[in-house]
């Protein structure tokens, strides 16, 4: 470091130093007197710039023009020239750095090290000033080449490109005596033998003037002045044993360079603000696109080198990033001219190389969660960064909320990292990453462990693709003998490439039946075995096909190192029509023993950092294992609130109406009305199905809710006539649920209220808790004979469970104590508790309630996650379990699964039997049921005929078994998953795939799915899916999000369309099959994936 660091020179030195500059800079108008000629042209010259400046004003006046178009030109004026002159010091400066570097060096040796030059800074970066002084002396010359380039080769080209560029030539091309500098090197030797990697820090600030003019309209554009910095990595592979050494020179930068240029001439208005970083970003793609990862620059030295694998080698590895969740972020969001504070609307953007990912935005939240996941291809490491910046969202600029950036040479080195990052250049937060660094395996024979962990991973709704099990990367080469397009004229080839719904497209190689592409793709397989390589040769206009072949990725996995190198002939081409390529498959492989265990949590005295519950595991920073301390002595059984398990259920069945008044009319004469019906309890809302064309409908529907018994509590019921734009009223009533309790059972008419005329037919029943196991079999029994229109299924016993704390859980995955919450679920019923403060001992002290359809066979779910990310630990809990407990009672602590030998949760499970009265009708007599068919008659609700049926509107019913062939129609079907988050207040529908769908071509159909959410006037809820070509199976896996409350969620109708993609003047048939949903017919908290039936029409 020393040697490179040059001592200051003496006094003397100094001196004659300075006077030498001083007359070097001495201005030759000095040195030679001026000729009276020239100072009347420079006072000339004065005038008429300053008339030039006064001629727009003296115009605007002439013309009448708004003083505004002056003052607006002023200021592009004057952001214009305060751009110019910023670059132009910009560039100046550079130079004076470059030129007088070892001065300041060592005269700012003590300023801040971001001042130094890389070789400074690290001390594996080399100073190469002998590379310096070589390209110094060469440069000229390496003008002379540039400038052959130039005339000779790029402006034919350019002329030959466009008729309007026919007169374009170069009318000066100086490089200057400014040459480029090598600032530093480091040289990376340990990773192949066979190569040798340089880092080239370089350094460009360059006096290069380029002007070029098009006679044809008299413009005049140019270049004078360019800044460029950046790292450039250059590889000299393959190594060989014969002159020269090096097979091929591959350059390329790793992260974009710095990239700053002085316009002239037309060229000048790129210096107005806006248009100055537009096209500064523009020719930064450009650049990109050619020498940014992972377009690399690839000069060949030897012959025969397979330069697509040099210029596109194997990936270094898989980095799979799991955006988790962001915390104490900084709040940019306020009110009323900042009077008022208000959070933050954060989201992510992660970058890696060009690889960009965004995430979905949180509202209002300042500890958001994401929980999304994202898979990115690392090229080269140590060199390329994971960054993440975090925004907050606002409708005209978002606001900065923090960066971290991230060598993924560390994740590589670490294999599993789950940790939280400081966010940069913010005054607070933290963002939650975890990353797993999936190495490249050639081998086929872990891929069914691959498959089974992916199939476990649990991945955030928002993340559309499932995790990938390889990747596939195809070395496209040639092709040979490809047929003529029609009149013997020779195609201009391309080649798609496809797996699954992800197409990539080569280069055009124009006029030519053997076309050389010599390129590389890279795609993610989510499943070798069942995904299929289609590769189609089409003319560049794209309605030419030249050929196609396929290639099942199973036949790469009994290849040797998954590899296929090879000629392939081409379907539907000529004879002799051949594709040369090579395909390489990669499983992507987790060490999970590079994945750190969790350490065990040991109790401590109270007196020190103690959690919630009396339990922490803080220990020394570095040692593994904690001592002892004397442990808070823990309850043995729960200890709920009095008012625990003392709600009841109240049953009420929607039998029938009628003389409803009549709403609809046509063409002046009275109609009749499509009734249904809305209830409201409790501050749940059911919704019947639709009736079409009858003032004395039947529904034939139950439904089931929980009440906590207080006073003044009403069942609301109202009726409404559907129609297609807003519903008419058709009356109302309530009914005390004080005297519902009390009379325990009802059945009786209720006339409508509001309205001339109508009464609606209900059967309420608030059900009687028991705890007398003998009854079971007769409430089951019951429960078998009772069919409704709305296919609910009455509750059998009613669970209460009370979740009191947890004990002894593990830590995070980064040794910190974790946010714990618990989600509860039976049979597709999930509830959550709150997210407890970092603790291994959490306390929630919540209570739950679920309705249960046979408590023999329903079993309940307790998982436990830091913060609904990584679990903790799992209870599954069998009700018959509760059933063998005295008064149906469970009350202890219970040990949890995939978590430590010491994890348990404490909680309490009590089972309260619903006995109906019509139970009471029931008397066994072995396997028969004697004795009460009269009596059940009297109260169940007679299924109407034919007449009826035909009556009722349609409804798709979900399939119940996942293997069924087609609809009931035979129209086929459609997957799909509706669930609504209350957390972002918003609706996902998903469609997943359709399949047995009819064909509505010769040779297939192209379907795509439409929907949209009925009321809605202005169709903002209308989308669509993709279109799959030629599929009657076709697989879409796109979700679509509605911003709506619950309540407006459920007030809605899902209207959805599978159609075939016609062309306009096609005789085709458009439509495939329908779907009408009504959505508060569905759980819409569960989320369950379903499939469900398609009609020709809706009726």
């Amino acid at each position: 470091m020393e040697k490179d660091l040059p001592m200051p020179s003496g006094d003397g030195g100094s001196s004659a130093g300075t006077d030498s500059e001083a007359a070097d800079s001495a201005p030759p108008e000095e040195m030679q007197p001026s000729r009276p000629g020239e100072h009347a042209v420079s006072v000339l010259w004065s005038f008429g710039k300053c008339l030039g400046a006064l001629l727009p004003v003296y115009l605007a006046g002439y013309f009448g023009f708004s003083i505004s178009i002056v003052l607006f030109g002023l200021v592009i004026y004057m952001g214009w020239k305060h751009g110019r002159d910023g670059k132009h010091s910009r560039l100046q400066s550079a130079m004076y750095l470059l030129e007088n570097e070892q001065d300041f060096t060592t005269t700012r040796v003590f300023r801040s090290k971001r001042d130094l030059p890389s070789w400074v800074n690290f001390p594996d970066v080399e100073k190469v000033e002998w590379v310096n002084k070589i390209i110094q002396q060469a440069w000229p010359f390496i003008g002379q080449y540039l400038e052959k380039l130039l005339v000779e080769t790029i402006a034919p080209s350019i002329r030959a490109s466009s008729a309007c560029l026919q007169t374009l030539s170069f009318t000066k091309i100086d490089f200057g005596d400014k040459a480029m500098k090598v600032v530093g090197v480091k040289a990376h030797t340990e990773h192949d033998k066979r190569q040798v990697m340089l880092d080239l820090y370089i350094s460009f600030a360059g006096d290069v003037e380029i002007n070029v003019e098009v006679k044809k309209y008299f413009c005049k554009a140019g270049v004078k002045g360019i800044q460029l910095h950046g790292k450039l990595r250059v590889i000299l592979e393959p190594l060989i044993g014969d002159v020269p050494l090096v097979g091929a020179i591959t350059m390329f930068f790793i992260r974009r360079p710095k990239l700053d240029i002085n316009w002239t001439g037309l060229t000048n208005l790129l210096d107005i603000p806006g248009l100055n970083a537009m096209s500064d970003t523009m020719i930064m793609d450009v650049i990109a696109s050619f020498l940014v990862l992972p377009n690399r620059l690839t000069v060949p030295l030897v012959a025969d080198l397979h330069v697509a694998q040099l210029r596109s080698p194997l990936p270094r590895g898989i980095v799979r990033i799991h955006l988790l969740e962001a915390e104490n972020l900084a709040a940019k969001d306020n009110y009323i001219k900042g009077v008022l504070a208000g959070k933050s609307d954060p989201y992510a953007v992660l970058r890696v190389g060009t690889q960009t990912f965004t995430s979905h935005y949180v509202d209002n939240n300042l500890n958001p969660q994401w929980r999304e996941m994202y898979e990115v291809i690392v090229h080269e490491v140590p060199g390329q960064e994971l960054e993440v910046e975090v925004f907050d969202k606002d409708p005209d600029q978002d606001d900065f909320l923090g960066r971290v950036k991230l060598d993924l040479d560390i994740v590589r080195k670490a294999r599993f990292l789950d940790e939280w990052f400081t966010l940069k250049d913010a005054p607070s937060g933290q963002v939650h990453l975890r990353l797993e660094w999936l190495s490249l395996l050639p081998s086929a024979e872990r891929l069914s462990e691959v498959l089974r962990r992916n199939q476990n991973l649990t991945i955030s709704s928002k993340t559309a693709e499932p995790p990938s099990a390889a990747i596939l990367v195809v070395y496209l080469d040639r092709a040979q003998d490809l047929p003529m397009k029609k009149g013997s004229k020779e195609p201009s080839p391309i080649v798609q490439l496809s797996v699954q719904d992800t197409t990539r497209e080569s280069r055009t190689v124009y006029g030519t039946t053997s076309p050389v592409w010599e390129e590389a793709f890279t795609l993610f397989i989510q499943d070798p075995l069942k995904q299929d390589m289609e590769i189609q040769v089409k003319d560049d206009d794209r309605s030419v096909s030249l050929g196609s072949v396929t290639i099942p990725l199973a036949r790469l996995l009994v290849t040797p190192e998954l590899t296929m190198d090879q000629w392939f002939q081409l379907e539907n081409s000529g004879q002799a029509s051949r594709l040369y390529l090579k395909a390489v498959l990669r499983l992507l492989w987790l060490d999970e023993d590079a994945i750190p265990s969790p350490v065990s949590p040991c109790p401590t005295s109270p007196g020190s950092g103690q959690g919630e519950g009396g339990v922490t595991s803080e220990g020394a920073p570095g040692s593994s294992s904690l001592t002892p301390n004397p442990c808070v002595t823990r309850p043995q059984n729960t200890s709920p609130d009095a008012a625990f398990a003392t709600e009841g259920v109240l049953r009420i069945r929607l039998v029938e109406a009628e003389s409803l008044v009549a709403k609809d009319s046509f063409m002046g004469r009275k109609g009749k009305s499509d009734p249904y019906v809305k209830v409201r309890v409790g501050g749940v809302t059911y919704k019947s199905h639709v009736i079409k064309e009858n003032l004395s409908p039947t529904w034939n529907e139950m439904y089931e809710v929980i009440l906590t018994q207080l006073p003044g509590q009403e069942v609301q019921f109202e009726l409404f006539d559907k129609d297609f734009d807003q519903d008419d009223f058709l009356g109302r009533f309530k009914i005390n649920l004080r005297d519902l309790i009390n009379s325990q059972y009802t059945d009786q008419w209720y006339t409508l209220n509001d309205v001339k005329t109508g009464r609606v037919h209900l059967v309420m029943e608030w059900l009687p808790r028991g705890t007398d196991l003998t009854r079971l079999d007769q409430i089951l029994q019951l429960q078998s004979q009772q069919v409704y229109q709305n296919k609910t299924i009455p509750s059998a016993a009613l669970l209460f469970v009370y979740v009191e704390r947890a004990h002894g859980l593990p830590l995070k995955k980064s040794g910190n104590e974790p946010k714990v919450g618990a989600e509860i679920s039976l049979e597709g019923v999930s509830n959550r508790t709150k997210i407890c403060d970092r603790s291994t001992s959490p306390q929630w002290d919540e209570a739950f309630q679920f309705l249960v359809r046979d408590p023999r066979k329903d079993i309940l779910t307790v998982k436990l996650s830091h913060s609904w990310g990584q679990a903790l630990g799992a209870l599954l809990l069998p009700l018959r379990e509760v059933l063998a407990e005295p008064d149906l009672v469970l009350d202890r602590w219970l040990p949890l699964d995939g978590a430590l030998p010491e994890s348990e949760i404490l909680l309490r499970a009590e089972v309260k039997l619903l006995d109906s009265k019509l139970v009471e009708c029931l008397k066994s007599n072995g396997d028969e049921v004697t004795d009460c068919d009269e009596a059940v008659e009297d109260h169940l609700i007679p299924s109407r005929d034919s007449d009826m049926a035909a009556n009722l509107r349609h409804r798709a019913v979900p399939s119940n078994e996942e293997d069924s062939v087609g609809g009931a129609g035979g129209q086929g079907q459609v997957k799909l998953s509706i669930v609504y988050s209350s957390e972002e207040s918003r609706l996902a529908i998903t469609v997943h795939a359709c399949r047995n769908l009819p064909a509505s071509a010769k040779d297939g159909s192209d379907p795509y799915v439409s929907l949209i959410l009925l009321p809605d006037k202005s169709r903002t809820t209308k989308r669509k899916t993709s279109v799959k070509k030629k599929e009657l199976n076709p697989e879409f896996k796109e979700r679509f999000d509605f911003d709506l409350s619950l309540e407006e969620a459920t007030q809605r109708r899902l209207d959805l369309s599978v159609k075939h993609s016609v062309s306009f003047m096609s005789r085709e048939k458009e439509l495939i099959g329908k779907l009408q949903l009504d959505l508060d017919q569905v759980d819409l908290n569960s989320g369950v994936t379903q499939w469900y039936d398609l009609t020709e029409e809706a009726t």
